[in-house]
């Protein structure tokens, strides 16, 4: 299975990114591999209808990192890397799979593909929009029920996950909402927390080390408190 899913990232790198991975076929390398993936339920001609929109929202992810991280030479250095670009390929390719009808275990295969290389855990049952920018990402994690809109910008440590749990009768687990909102516009900043069904609203920044568990109205700048600089200790106070 490790080589099919490899020769399937590989054609759809191919396929996104064609002028820096050529390819004769692309498209018609993936349409051959999907039969051996093995994802049940899996309707294959409505995957290839989607690959056109997969190609269009990874280039709008490359503009988003351009426009925002000042170190980009080119889109070529983006592509080849950037390994939030790998990791949301991954998402976008995964996510794909379980909305033409696959069942979980080969996307989540995928996702976790991508956790492996990059550092950046992503649930293929996510829903992120386009302009989408991870900078650095090692040690993001994305969990399943999160939504995420359009030109939203993460950095390296950010959890978007769940405060708490409800179970069922049997002590199960329920699988409901339980992850965050983020709205157009957000920019999140590093080793932010932030966590439960609650919303940051449209044109938010969230600055770097905050643990957020309550709902964020539009236009919020939610900042840390300000670290205190002691010039010296005395009578062996210390900390």
């Amino acid at each position: 299975m490790k080589n099919i899913l490899d020769n399937l990232m590989t054609h759809m790198r191919e396929y996104v990114f064609p002028q820096y991975y050529p390819s004769s076929d692309a498209e018609g390398r993936i349409r051959r591999i999907l039969p051996s993936l093995g994802a049940e339920g899996l309707d294959s001609e409505a995957l290839m209808l989607t690959l056109p929109e997969i190609r269009r929202k990874m280039g709008t992810d490359v503009l988003a990192i351009s426009h925002s991280d000042p170190a980009v030479s080119s889109h070529e250095e983006i592509i080849r890397c950037y390994p939030g670009i790998e990791a949301v390929l991954h998402y976008r390719t995964a996510h794909a799979l379980l909305g033409c009808g696959a069942a979980v275990i080969i996307p989540r295969m995928i996702t976790e593909r991508a956790h492996s290389m990059t550092g950046i855990d992503i649930h293929p049952c996510a829903r992120i929009g386009e302009y989408f920018a991870i900078d650095h990402g090692t040690g993001i994690v994305i969990g399943k029920t999160s939504i995420i809109g359009n030109h939203v910008t993460l950095y390296q440590g950010v959890t978007l996950g769940a405060k708490n749990f409800s179970y069922d009768e049997a002590g199960v687990p329920k699988d409901i909402p339980r992850h965050p909102i983020l709205e157009d516009n957000v920019t999140v900043y590093s080793n932010t927390s932030i966590l439960g069904r609650i919303t940051i609203g449209h044109d938010s920044i969230i600055g770097g080390n905050v643990w957020l568990t309550a709902d964020v109205p539009p236009h919020s700048r939610i900042l840390q408190g300000k670290a205190i600089y002691l010039r010296e200790f005395s009578g062996g106070e210390g900390i």
